[in-house]
């Protein structure tokens, strides 16, 4: 089969498009013909390799699949021929933590793309309990658009923030695809949304999804906008996963009794923070991490009835995958990168 590989960790140029064995089908498990697999900053870190972390080589990257059911060994609902994403986390599935209904929290949890293989790829092998029946309607480009960001983002704002409607939510890099997804929940839950973009056309992109104001963090003081835009209360809920290069702004555009949830950190992982400020006006942050599979679930029916929608940036050719990756490292997308791997419906 065809597949982008990395070898040696690296730029763009360490991807490479070859012939690879095809995975091979085993008890509990399906093969699915890939035929959209989105982008994500992991597969930048990935391919860049992780400090502390070991990776092992070959890797085929991408984490949100969407394609066909090829084959399948074990006891399942769907059968060969059926239209599929997959959840993008896989775990042991026999632990307390995975029985009890929390998979993201056990201790072999992994990502297609990062400890297996992933969907740069014609072909992936998924455990049967990670795949996710797809409406025949829908295209496979908006359907791998969705599953890790919106995920994380229903994660962080549903379960862990505890968002109720009336709050005001400031989402982080609107542009990103939890971005785009967190700026969709909030106003799903009816709640005030202030995010921020780079530019006028991102800012408008965000606007279109829902976003009530908009800062442009390049040349505006987030938390002083914040302020401005508040009153001097601040925000209830900050949505972060930029890290370094907001984060004391993050924690200054809180209001009293407020809650910062942060899923990553893609500027930089060495944040200050000033713990007076937290424990006299009552902060919480709390961290999240990816989500479940019931969650993921509970989200993909509001993607299903059209409450949530993908947005998708740009869709790029398997073998162009190292121009995505260029594309997507310089930050010029809002929403979602796509490989397209097998062209069909």
């Amino acid at each position: 089969m065809r597949a982008v590989r990395i070898h040696s960790h690296g730029g763009p140029e360490v991807l490479k498009l070859e012939t690879a064995d095809a995975p091979d089908l085993r008890s509990g498990t399906a093969i699915v013909r890939v035929h959209s697999c989105a982008l994500n900053h992991l597969d930048l870190w990935v391919r860049r390799g992780i400090a502390g972390v070991t990776i092992h080589l070959p890797r085929i990257p991408g984490s949100d699949i969407a394609g066909v059911i090829d084959s399948i060994d074990g006891q399942s609902l769907l059968s060969p021929g059926q239209k599929v994403l997959l959840s993008p986390g896989v775990s042991c599935g026999l632990c307390e933590r995975c029985l009890g209904g929390q998979d993201n929290f056990c201790r072999y949890y992994t990502l297609f793309g990062y400890g297996l293989d992933g969907g740069y790829a014609e072909k992936v092998r998924a455990p049967l309990v990670n795949l996710v029946p797809l409406p025949e309607s829908m295209p496979f480009h908006e359907a791998a658009a969705f599953p890790l960001v919106f995920l994380t983002a229903w994660r962080m704002l549903v379960s862990r923030a505890r968002i109720q409607p009336g709050q005001t939510v400031l989402v982080l890099g609107a542009n990103s695809g939890v971005g785009s997804a967190a700026i969709q929940i909030a106003k799903l839950f009816q709640c005030r949304v202030i995010a921020t973009a780079g530019n006028q056309e991102k800012a408008a992109a965000a606007r279109s999804l829902g976003a009530d104001s908009v800062i442009d963090h390049y040349r505006q003081s987030i938390s002083e906008e914040v302020r401005l835009l508040t009153g001097k209360r601040g925000v209830d809920i900050v949505v972060e996963h930029v890290g370094e290069a907001t984060w004391e702004e993050s924690i200054e555009s809180l209001a009293r009794g407020g809650c910062l949830v942060t899923c990553g950190a893609t500027t930089g992982h060495q944040a200050m923070t000033d713990l007076r400020y937290i424990f006299s006006r009552q902060i919480s942050i709390l961290g999240s991490y990816m989500g479940t599979k019931l969650e993921l679930l509970k989200v993909f029916e509001f993607f299903k009835s059209g409450k949530l929608k993908p947005v998708v940036d740009r869709v790029f050719a398997l073998e162009e995958a190292r121009q995505a990756h260029q594309y997507l490292e310089a930050g010029k997308q809002f929403g979602k990168v796509i490989l397209e791997v097998t062209a069909g419906y």
